[in-house]
């Protein structure tokens, strides 16, 4: 099967799963451009503030060929217990590019599964698996029996 993984990551987290992710699966990777500074303590709020009022951002194109994939496994980052923002436009931007689908989320304490409901709904079609990992266990490197059980799902 034919697997892409496209994420966004402010922190670094979400793209260590997704390295990882492509390391497991021999999988493709593609990680999601946006051009506005989110760094800092002014990032942040921006970024959380784009995320409660589920406004995308404004990102690049992407490079790969969406629908030359059997899967995309999309990874984002959980702000203000929503989705990202550049993930959100992702979607928005490539909904009818992306047959099927799997997502995964990092957080500091919770809102993956609002989010995954929310990018239920822009897709339009329900995911064939679902991963939330916690900050810390990623830090920790305290993830490896979760990824194994979402990797099995994908199979």
């Amino acid at each position: 099967m034919k697997i892409l993984i496209v994420y966004y990551s402010r922190t670094g987290i979400t793209k260590k799963i997704a390295e990882k992710l492509k390391e497991k699966l021999n999988a493709d990777l593609e990680e999601i451009v946006d051009p506005t500074n989110r760094q800092g303590a002014l990032g942040y709020l921006k970024s959380g503030k784009e995320a409660m009022r589920q406004i995308p951002a404004k990102i690049e194109p992407t490079k790969s060929d969406l629908s030359a994939y059997e899967l995309i496994i999309v990874g984002t980052p959980i702000w203000a217990y929503n989705m990202c923002s550049p993930v959100r436009a992702f979607l928005n931007d490539n909904k009818d590019k992306i047959s099927q689908v799997a997502f995964y989320a990092t957080e500091g304490g919770s809102g993956s599964d609002k989010a995954f409901v929310k990018m239920t709904k822009i897709l339009g079609r329900e995911p064939k698996a679902v991963l939330t990992l916690l900050t810390k266990d990623v830090v920790q490197e305290n993830y490896s029996a979760k990824l194994d059980e979402f990797i099995n799902l994908l199979k």
